[in-house]
């Protein structure tokens, strides 16, 4: 896996940021001016982008997501990279999660939908939508899909990732929870998903890493993370944030304690659904902003 880490002038051009100007550049395709052949995968972080009570900062939660898209397509501007994600002729379906205890920030769903209108789609053909996605008009005739939830332990499959979040596409949900829910890169292959999604964002600002029974949460096992991870593919971020999880398990219970079950479905969407790339050695990881307690 190479990294890199970096500071870019928009990325600090509020004084909230500029922690960002720290990091320092260790990927010698980046130093040489080779394109990496590998997966992108941004992982961003703002220890101001929450404050002492969770409430998040609107501006520096943009900024963040903005910084990662125009490192993903390798723009000067975000609007350039929005254009590249989302064309003005598109129907979008911003696929979110509404877990209670631990949902998609509406903070971060609006700014979503504001590119996306800001990227010349009519408002009207915009939704935001997460259980009732087979019934929404947009998402029947959408021809783009952004997709974002919190990463967070789940009772049945390990992890609740992004390649998780389709689950509501299915017909029939249930019918992807056997074997720990290995084969939910399936649904991704559906007629209503396939080749649609542009962007995944995996929320990151405060996970859940343990949990017990179908829909366990504490307060005790959340913490201020304070990311986001982006990438073009579901699975490379995926495999990102299960690193994370597993190391911040580690930390926290001293001693390793895997995932029961086991997050089997995201290293099974490469090699048995070949949907992304798991193998983290083929994830070309870009780091950017605040580096305490990183976990990777």
């Amino acid at each position: 896996m190479s990294s890199k880490y970096f500071s870019r002038r928009e990325f600090i051009k509020t004084s909230a940021l500029a922690a960002a100007s720290s990091m320092v550049i260790s990927s010698n395709s980046f130093l040489f001016g080779m394109q990496s052949t590998k997966t992108k995968v941004v992982l961003i972080r703002n220890e101001k982008v929450l404050d002492k009570n969770g409430k998040i900062n609107i501006e520096i939660l943009e900024t963040m997501l903005d910084e990662s898209v125009k490192l993903i397509f390798d723009t000067k501007y975000a609007s350039t990279a929005w254009s590249k994600i989302i064309k003005p002729t598109d129907v979008v379906g911003i696929k979110t999660n509404v877990w209670n205890y631990l949902s998609t920030p509406t903070e971060l769903e609006n700014i979503i939908k504001e590119r996306v209108i800001a990227a010349g789609v009519k408002e009207d053909n915009v939704s935001i939508d997460d259980r009732g996605v087979l019934n929404n008009p947009v998402f029947k005739k959408a021809t783009a899909l952004i997709n974002s939830r919190p990463m967070r332990t789940h009772y049945w499959s390990g992890v609740g990732s992004l390649l998780k979040n389709y689950i509501m596409f299915a017909e029939k949900p249930s019918d992807y929870h056997d074997d720990s829910c290995a084969d939910l890169a399936a649904i991704w292959k559906l007629p209503n998903v396939k080749d649609k999604t542009r962007l995944n964002i995996l929320v990151m600002l405060t996970p859940l890493f343990h949990s017990v029974g179908a829909h366990g949460y504490s307060p005790e096992y959340v913490w201020q993370y304070k990311g986001l991870i982006v990438s073009t593919d579901p699975v490379a971020a995926d495999s990102i944030g299960l690193k994370i999880i597993e190391a911040k398990r580690r930390e926290f219970f001293k001693e390793d304690k895997p995932l029961n079950p086991p997050a089997k479905h995201i290293a099974l969407a490469d090699t048995r659904h070949h949907l992304g790339t798991a193998d983290i050695k083929k994830i070309d990881l870009i780091m950017v902003g605040w580096k305490e307690k990183i976990l990777i």
